[in-house]
């Protein structure tokens, strides 16, 4: 089943107008099929650019915090991923010597 089309009438400009039928007529398509494609790229282009702003400003909004975090607290500058693994090997051995 056809999802509903509601009749919409626009006023193009002659070489607007031209160009879509031209295009139309080297598709083998309507040309309010290829309106519909336009306009439905479009919306979609904005959608993307919608979500990018609020990605982007997510982004800001994490930067703040570290700036902030870090303004507080400093900078660590050990490394936190040997450290675990030295906690690690330490606990294990505690287990293998019966010490856990």
């Amino acid at each position: 089943m056809q999802p509903t089309k509601y009749r919409a009438q626009i006023l193009l400009e002659p070489e607007q107008h031209q160009v879509l039928v031209e295009t139309a007529r080297q598709e083998n398509r309507s040309v309010s099929e290829l309106v519909r494609e336009i306009i439905r790229e479009w919306v979609e282009k904005k959608d993307r650019e919608v979500r990018l702003q609020s990605e982007l400003k997510a982004l800001q909004e994490l930067a703040e915090i570290r700036r902030q975090i870090e303004e507080e607290h400093g900078i660590y500058t050990g490394n936190l991923l040997e450290e675990a693994r030295n906690e690690r090997d330490e606990d294990m051995d505690r287990v293998w010597r019966g010490e856990a």
